[in-house]
């Protein structure tokens, strides 16, 4: 039906987005498209947008006009999060066909389709929150496969536009995720990323679990890895954490919300924890699995943040026995029961605290880095680009630079012994072993 027509395709955001973004690109193609040539004015244009932050909003309106601009005629089609609270704005932008908000995304193929008919409602904005779970999964160019097996969220913390923008929490069924994997090895895939808005709420729509989704698909054969892209702590259960340490491929690795440190923030943010039941998820995780790579969200500055509570979450963290900290900086979000708080940090105090945890989040990292200098691992090589170093990732995602002799091992898993930094300062070097 599209008959050779070219997509172009532009990603912001999260994990979540960009395989989402490769399954409508590929669901394009089987409908005859094919993908632009670089430099090559596409036919048609997705942009998936993300709108965690104002940060965030600025950079999709930029890309927005951007693809009109590079892709003169095209059939622009706009979707994800920021679509789904900013739809008017959107399609008042020139150039731009059709706007699909992150609930409704399944609509966008058909969307694209009715427009290239020239059906005149292809454009049309959907508000349903009745939402329909939208199965993903994607490589792109990557080594490994990013596999969406949940969405949405029913927790409303105070700062978070999430379930505005993409609804009720809701899921695939195990057996159709599982066969995503089975797929994933069959093409050859090695490593999958479990991903989601709240993927320790899948059941929400088949009544199953998340404990018995990684089992099943720990049984997958060809699939040497797991990693989970983030669980809420009170959904980390001693179950989950238990399974991933005996299991034959989920890796020693966690990315864990804490968002702040302070309890009376926490109590503010309406989140569903304490930093008691946080810290006891941290030593959980390191009483089984010592050398565990776990990462944290953290934001900084968000109303009700004094700074005795800045203070008191920053001494909570700094005691925490983990490995990196992903740190937003709070921002604004209209609609959002944040701006009932009437303590407001300045924008420049916000911008300090943020620097303040980077700054603890280095020397976590480096210390992680340093502490398995000289010891044996395994590395699942990436495909690596022309003229660049061959890099991969150890099971506890240290980050390593190989070899030039791995350069035709792109997909396999090697053992290598940790040297030092690299001239970069960003992955260690190693020594083949095997």
């Amino acid at each position: 039906m599209l008959d050779g027509m070219s997509i172009n395709s532009v990603t912001l955001g999260c994990k979540l987005n960009f395989a989402e973004t490769a399954t409508i690109v590929e669901q394009l193609c089987q409908h005859g498209a094919r993908k632009a040539r670089v430099g090559e004015a596409a036919d048609i244009c997705v942009v998936n947008t993300c709108a965690v932050t104002q940060t965030a909003e600025a950079k999709c309106r930029q890309a927005i006009h951007k693809a009109v601009r590079k892709n003169p005629g095209a059939i622009v089609a706009v979707t994800g999060c920021y679509a789904e609270l900013a739809a008017k704005s959107i399609e008042e932008i020139e150039g731009v066909s059709i706007v699909v908000g992150a609930k409704m995304r399944e609509e966008l193929v058909g969307k694209i389709l009715e427009s290239v008919q020239q059906q005149p409602d292809a454009s049309a904005h959907t508000d349903n929150h009745n939402a329909t779970f939208f199965p993903s999964c994607s490589r792109g160019d990557r080594t490994r496969y990013f596999l969406k097996v949940q969405d949405g969220c029913n927790n409303y913390c105070t700062y978070c536009t999430i379930p505005i923008a993409r609804g009720r929490s809701r899921n695939g069924s195990i057996s159709s995720i599982v066969e995503q994997a089975r797929q994933v090895a069959d093409s050859g895939g090695r490593e999958i990323v479990i991903t989601g808005v709240n993927i320790g709420d899948f059941g929400r729509s088949t009544g199953e679990h998340f404990i018995d989704l990684i089992r099943e698909l720990d049984k997958v054969t060809g699939i040497e890895r797991y990693r989970i892209s983030s669980i809420e702590p009170d959904l980390l259960t001693d179950e989950i954490i238990d399974f991933c340490a005996g299991s034959r491929a989920f890796m020693p690795h966690f990315h864990i919300p804490l968002q702040s440190g302070s309890d009376e923030v926490l109590r503010l943010m309406h989140r569903h924890y304490d930093t008691n039941l946080f810290r006891s998820r941290i030593n959980r995780i390191k009483s089984v699995m010592p050398h565990a790579f776990i990462g944290v969200d953290v934001m900084a500055g968000s109303r009700g943040e004094t700074p005795q509570c800045f203070d008191d979450a920053y001494r909570f963290i700094e005691s925490l026995d983990i490995t990196q900290l992903h740190v937003f900086t709070y921002s604004e979000r209209p609609g959002t029961k944040a701006l009932e708080i009437p303590y407001v940090v300045t924008a420049a105090e916000r911008h300090a605290r943020t620097q303040q945890l980077i700054g603890l989040s280095n020397q976590r990292l480096q210390q992680f880095y340093t502490d398995h200098i000289g010891s044996e691992a395994k590395v699942l090589v990436e495909h690596s680009l022309r003229h660049r170093p061959v890099v991969g990732f150890t099971e506890n995602y240290i980050r390593v630079e190989l070899p030039q002799q791995a350069t035709t091992m792109a997909g396999q898993i090697v053992k290598v012994r940790l040297g030092e930094y690299n001239d970069n300062h960003d992955a260690l070097c190693s020594d083949l072993l095997s």
